[in-house]
């Protein structure tokens, strides 16, 4: 069945599957592997929220990450989209989630409060400036693009930095306010040169607006909101008479996003596929009661970082088999037994299991080496470390931390806990090198790095230390410097 076929069936005739570039970036060669997988899965698009990872030009180019794409990458990952039948949507972050622009120097001035760089002051000419400057260059190298989202999610401290606390001492003038004439300005100036491209905004900021503030700010007919809730117990009726609310403000067309990675933990390693199968099967029923027609599309979000400055959460190749649950779970309407049958013709894994991390036998998706390893490392990994240094009765009895700082050690006990320590040492050093490998297939540098850093040096280094701990004891020295 063509996904044009699938879409009829499906309440969501946009599918898109979310590109979160601000932590580990897949390089072009990964994405032209999946891509087709994507399309073959039942997405018909891509919101690709590139953050730092964009290049610009001139004085913005100080944005750009070490690795960002070159405009000659940007058109290829377009093209690479165009043969698979995805629909490209860029975002463009315009209020929140401005930590990429405002933690530079040269920026910093346009912050909403000084100390954080995550908000921008909407009080600022300069500050619509800069975003129209972004706005131009992502959409320069998008032409074409019958939308473009521009964030507005987490606006946090909005109000609360100076040039605010003067004007909402004024009458009338409210956050709700503030935030909207932002949002109206931001649209506007996309509308003003783009007139045939829509622009998409996330919800949260809306939610709590009275109807009439909503219906009377003219944002209604300015932007499409993109309704978000990763939760695995949404609440369907709130999500219906919310839908129900923005159809009575005026907006003409509503989005839902869901999550298939990302949204279960800010250091989570391996994804829990049984939640965001949940969160996707309700917003399914969420789309039956909502308003007919009204909504265009679903967007599956795989975040990477929560934000900025946070750790990494699950690699893309990890959250594939996720990804690959709900696409197929939206299309037909939940996981039924045949269902799972495809997603592991998909996936080239024998046995899919949701409820756990088992399934670590490798699967014949690109990037299903990484996910086998991965997944090995976040069981297995930390767990035979911790084994041997606190449970081990020769470690916990003849080499505790006491011993440790002072080197002492009977020499019996050298034989029976060097041999284990270095086996295991030797065993994890050659899967992490196939490992390290793996990524770097994949991924740059930096994001190797970093993911070895947090997930696998720290367990080794505790190895490493007890293995230089006994050395150290084992050596021959002086007998009054042995004496406790």
């Amino acid at each position: 069945m063509k996904n044009s076929e699938m879409s009829r069936s499906s309440p969501f005739k946009m599918r898109l599957v979310h590109l979160d570039l601000k932590g580990a970036p897949p390089k072009v060669s990964y994405l032209s592997e999946v891509f087709p997988l994507f399309h073959a899965l039942g997405a018909n698009g891509l919101l690709l929220e590139y953050e730092d990872m964009f290049p610009y030009e001139g004085h913005l180019r100080l944005l750009r990450a070490k690795h960002a794409y070159s405009p000659p990458e940007i058109k290829e990952i377009l093209h690479l989209a165009t043969v698979n039948e995805l629909e490209v949507i860029p975002l463009v972050q315009t209020f929140g989630h401005m930590e990429f622009v405002l933690k530079h120097e040269a920026l910093a001035h346009l912050r909403e409060v000084a100390l954080f760089p995550n908000t921008l002051n909407p009080h600022e000419a300069e500050s619509l400036a800069l975003v129209g400057a972004m706005i131009s260059q992502v959409m320069e190298l998008h032409p074409g693009a019958r939308w473009l989202h521009v964030g507005c999610d987490e606006v946090y401290y909005l109000g609360e930095g100076e040039a605010s606390r003067r004007w909402l001492q004024q009458e009338h003038n409210t956050k709700a306010r503030l935030c909207l004439s932002h949002i109206k300005a931001v649209a506007c100036h996309v509308l003003a040169r783009h007139p045939a491209t829509r622009p998409l905004v996330w919800d949260d900021m809306l939610r709590a607006i009275p109807e009439d503030q909503l219906s009377a700010s003219g944002v209604p007919q300015l932007v499409e909101p993109v309704l978000w809730d990763y939760g695995a117990d949404l609440d369907i009726h709130g999500k219906a008479l919310l839908m129900e609310k923005y159809r009575k403000c005026g907006f003409l067309r509503l989005w839902a996003a869901s999550a298939f990675k990302g949204a279960t933990g800010a250091s989570q390693a391996l994804t829990p596929i049984e939640h965001h199968l949940r969160n996707n099967v309700q917003w399914l029923q969420v789309a039956a009661r909502g308003p007919a027609d009204m909504l265009q599309g679903i967007v599956l979000t795989g975040w990477q970082r929560y934000d900025h400055f946070s750790v990494l959460c699950e690699l893309l190749p990890v959250g594939i088999p996720s990804l690959a649950v709900c696409l197929q779970s939206l299309l037909h309407g939940g996981f039924a037994e045949d269902v799972k049958a495809k997603v592991e013709n998909f996936l080239g894994i024998s046995n899919l299991e949701i409820t756990d991390f088992t399934s670590e036998g490798a699967g014949s998706f690109p990037g299903s080496d990484i996910l086998a390893l991965v997944t090995h490392v976040g069981l297995h990994l930390r767990s035979s470390v911790d084994t041997l240094l606190e449970r081990d009765r020769y470690v916990t009895g003849w080499f505790s931390p006491y011993h440790r700082r002072r080197k002492l050690i009977h020499p019996v006990m050298v034989q029976h806990i060097q041999p284990q320590a270095l086996s295991l040492l030797a065993r994890w050093s050659t899967l992490v090198q196939e490992l390290e490998a793996a990524l770097h297939r994949v991924f740059y540098p930096d994001t190797v790095e970093e993911w070895l850093e947090e997930n696998v040096q720290p367990s080794l280094r505790r190895l490493q230390g007890l293995l230089q701990d006994l050395r150290e004891a084992a050596s021959p020295r002086p007998l009054a410097a042995q004496d406790p």
